[in-house]
């Protein structure tokens, strides 16, 4: 059952009969026996797991966010999510025909039975979260969780139809944070070359160039950010990219004009049929999702993996579940994961369309698919709702407008306080690094129209600055995440 081809073949009744399963021996076999947090919780809301059946009985199950997981005065706080089995434990939960089917797998592998559960249940590897508002949180894998990572990983190099003889360039920032080592553990797991840098921060930017244009790979994955600093780069030197064939990204939302952007500077380079696709992940679930190539920069939607997970949809106002292909946030709940469990957890992050099923107007799984119109909902991840000018805002939406204006090659948000006096009034400068030829007038007058129009707010001033002292500026080259949007407003 857990063959790819075999869950994209599935209709949605089948899916539903997996999910319902794998649900309810979830629970009553690992995390109600071995989670310090959901033990203590089932038992304080008198929540008995032999009846959580099904997809519907979540909603007994109260949800969870990254506040849960922090603890103000218990910075340990992550581990009472892990899963900590022991003999006592075992004893009490397993009944002997498991304990038995173990210990047959045991003698058939020449293994011991306390060896086989240190595999699947000891911390041996870990990721951290990446938000700016408070301190990374880590989350653990053991070996049965890193063979997930690959499976996972696997399963988007099929969808991104990477052929064995085919090569991959893995641009993401070298770190302990999940885009790195998904894209490492998969192309491993696929048995497909890839040539791992480390981003900028390792190699710089000129060393990436020279390693691309050496092994000519036909795929290349990495930050939206990076990649179009590396592709711009490589066109101010006059290089022949006509070897790339696909663009894959994480790590930050893709949009339709971003990809539009990146695939006329690459048609201006040779490459002239390149698949620009995003992906789709957080650290909480250990995993990543990933559209297929599809037409004319759309988006297939991230196809996900029902034996592996449970989503929902839920309304971020009262935490009621919504119907399949209604808006709201999505909230993860793991089928198949050890040591770091999760269940019902708030992502933060807002779907537009949320999840579908049906045959992909591009690639013909059946399976379910996650909209990719997502947006930050909350402070769940990073600050993103604060009071400029005395209108509270959405820093998403200022990246939005920007990011879709053609003539705004980059670009960076700086907040500050007139005279740095915390009693001042909010001052809000955008520093610009234009298109070649563009009309700085003009496009000073329509970045203030746009961003009034999307946010109430008008910029201060415009400052148009040169690329090298932007890139600077961003640290593209230096800094594992790029310093976007700068809220410098002293502390009163």
């Amino acid at each position: 059952m857990n063959s790819w081809k075999c869950i994209t073949s599935l209709t949605y009744s089948q899916i539903k009969d997996l999910q319902n399963h794998r649900l309810h021996a979830f629970i009553n076999t690992h995390v109600y026996p071995f989670s310090p947090y959901y033990n203590k919780l089932f038992d304080e809301k008198k929540i008995n797991p032999k009846d959580i059946r099904a997809k519907e009985d979540l909603k007994r199950i109260p949800l969870i966010s990254k506040v849960d997981l922090i603890g103000k005065d218990n910075p340990q706080k992550f581990k009472d999510f892990i899963l900590q089995p022991d003999k006592e434990k075992i004893g009490r939960h397993w009944p002997k025909s498991r304990l038995l089917r173990l210990a047959a797998k045991s003698f058939l592998r020449g293994s011991r039975i306390e060896d086989d559960l240190a595999r699947e249940y000891r911390p041996v590897f870990m990721t951290f979260t990446t938000g700016t508002t408070n301190a990374p949180v880590p989350f653990m894998y053991s070996r049965y969780d890193l063979d997930n990572l690959n499976i996972s990983g696997a399963r988007m190099v099929d969808l991104f139809d990477i052929k064995d003889d085919d090569r991959i360039m893995n641009l993401f920032p070298f770190a302990p944070h999940l885009a790195f080592w998904q894209t490492f553990f998969g192309a491993i797991e696929a048995n497909v070359f890839a040539l791992s840098t480390g981003g900028g921060k390792v190699m710089g930017t000129e060393g990436n160039l020279t390693a691309l244009l050496r092994i000519k790979p036909s795929a290349v994955l990495g930050v939206p950010s990076y990649i179009y600093h590396l592709v711009r780069f490589a066109q101010e030197k006059g290089h022949d990219l006509s070897f790339l064939k696909k663009i894959v990204l994480g790590a930050a939302r893709v949009t339709p004009a971003y990809k539009q952007k990146l695939s006329d500077m690459l048609r201006a380079q040779g490459a002239a049929h390149v698949s620009i696709f995003g992906t789709y992940g957080f650290t909480e679930a250990r995993t990543a999702w990933a559209e297929c190539p599809a037409d004319n920069h759309l988006s297939s939607g991230y196809h996900l993996y029902p034996d592996k997970e449970i989503f929902e949809i839920i309304d971020p106002a009262t935490g009621e579940v919504r119907n399949d292909g209604e808006d709201g946030e999505l909230v993860y709940t793991s089928l198949d994961s050890r040591t770091s469990v999760m269940l019902r957890y708030r992502t933060g992050d807002f779907v537009k369309g949320g999840i579908s099923y049906g045959p992909c107007p591009y690639c013909k799984r059946l399976t379910l698919r996650l909209s990719s119109d997502i947006s930050r909902l909350s402070d769940n991840k990073d600050i993103q709702l604060s009071k400029v000018k005395g209108t509270l805002v959405n820093f998403s939406h200022f990246a939005e407008v920007l990011n879709d204006i053609p003539q705004v090659d980059e670009w960076q948000l700086e907040i500050r306080k007139h005279k740095n006096d915390p009693f001042e009034v909010d001052e809000m400068v955008v520093y610009v690094t234009p298109q070649a030829g563009a009309n700085q007038s003009a496009l000073s007058q329509l970045i203030k129209d746009k961003l009034t129009g999307a946010t109430e707010v008008s910029p201060n001033e415009i400052k148009f600055i040169p690329l090298d002292e932007m890139v600077k500026r961003l640290e593209l080259e230096t800094a594992n995440k790029e310093k976007r949007i700068l809220d410098i407003r002293p502390k009163v």
